[in-house]
């Protein structure tokens, strides 16, 4: 062997003692790190009484609306409410209506004098052809000019009658009970008999309607739940859901809306505070039956590339992946048809860093959302 080579021998001995012993060092023998703990907020699965509903947008109508006109033309002399109340609502000119009932009874004074006459004249006449002392001719004359007398005196009643309703016509009462609109016509100006500008328009809103529409796969649902009772429905009184007004199912249409697939619905409500005003749109709530059922809150449920799933917190505080099937949410609670059963703990915040095995540290939500009555599980 020559040096050159007995030099590279050598230098490859020392490489291979360094690599040993870069294995025995402490370095090499110091174990992994410990997994990390991740924060979580959980919630617990319940089982308990949770309304069968369905939700649409609704629109506030009055239960009835009545556009108040003039029966008679003539000079506005009156405004007798302010905007918002009022029963006498308007007067108008009556003069020329007085006038008008005067000469009605005037004219009904007169026949009345005349058929008076005439049928004393018949009266006469009768006596005098049984005498002979006039003929029938004449008779039949005075009978007859008596009827037209008479009728003439209907005639006049009923004209005094019509004069007199025209005049109950310039004091314009609220028709109905609710609250008036804007003035639409002032003091001063002329109005026509049966114009087709309003006066006013009046909306009775005690008690007052909520229309919706709802998708026609409901309707079989709802029928056979509203042959069974009452369907109570509640609308959601501002964006925040401060509060709400309770009311119940009053109409069901007799079609359906072939452009969009739904079908129209109205509850009725009493709206005693007046919460509710036409016009306003308002989240409604159809409730259909209670039923027992297993939910979780919502935020619980995750979607993955094979469905829905929530993850469980184990005894030994790690997680595992479940599938689940949810059947509907109500409120912020999802009701599981399959997957979970009452007293399992599940993840509802943190779950972007879990993954099946990992370990957890659990705090409960601040502000569990609850709806419908619990039952022990």
């Amino acid at each position: 062997m020559s040096q050159r080579a007995a030099v590279i021998v050598g230098f490859g001995l020392l490489l291979l003692a360094a690599c040993s012993g870069d294995r025995g060092s402490p370095a090499a023998s110091q174990p992994k790190a410990r997994q990390e703990t991740v924060p979580v907020t959980v919630g617990t699965v319940v089982r308990k009484t949770v309304p069968v509903e369905i939700e649409a947008v609704g629109k506030v109508e009055a239960l009835s609306t009545v556009e108040v006109l003039a029966r008679v033309g003539g000079q506005l002399t009156g405004v007798h409410f302010t905007e918002g109340r009022g029963q006498l609502l308007f007067t108008i000119d009556s003069r020329p209506y007085q006038a008008a009932v005067a000469q009605a009874e005037a004219a009904l004074a007169r026949d009345r004098a005349l058929a008076a006459n005439s049928a004393a004249d018949l009266r006469r006449y009768g006596d005098l052809v049984q005498k002979e002392y006039v003929t029938r001719e004449q008779y039949d004359q005075i009978a007859a000019n008596s009827a037209s007398l008479a009728a003439t005196v209907n005639a006049d009643r009923a004209a005094v009658e019509a004069a007199r309703l025209e005049l109950g016509y310039c004091q314009i009462h609220a028709p109905i009970s609710g609250r008036t609109g804007s003035l639409l016509v002032h003091q001063g100006n002329l109005v026509k008999a049966n114009d087709t500008q309003p006066l006013v328009v009046i909306h009775q809103v005690q008690p007052i309607y909520v229309s919706f529409a709802v998708p026609e796969g409901n309707l079989a649902e709802i029928n056979r739940y509203r042959s069974a009772g009452r369907l109570a429905v509640e609308a959601q009184l501002g964006a925040s859901g401060a509060g709400s007004e309770q009311g119940a199912l009053s109409f069901v249409d007799n079609q359906i809306d072939q452009n969009t697939g739904t079908i129209l619905l109205k509850a009725t409500f009493p709206n005693d505070r007046r919460s509710l005003w036409p016009g306003q749109f308002t989240k409604v709530r159809l409730v259909l039956a209670r039923q027992e059922a297993v939910v979780v809150p919502s935020q619980a449920v995750q979607n993955g590339q094979q469905g829905q799933f929530v993850f469980i917190v184990k005894a030994d505080q790690t997680v595992e992946s479940r599938p689940v099937q949810v059947a509907r949410t109500v409120g912020g609670e999802a009701v599981v048809s399959t997957g979970l059963t009452p007293g399992e703990i599940v993840v509802t915040d943190g779950q972007l860093r879990l993954a099946p095995g990992v370990k957890v540290k659990t705090r409960e939500a601040s502000a569990p959302i609850s709806r419908g009555r619990e039952e022990a599980s």
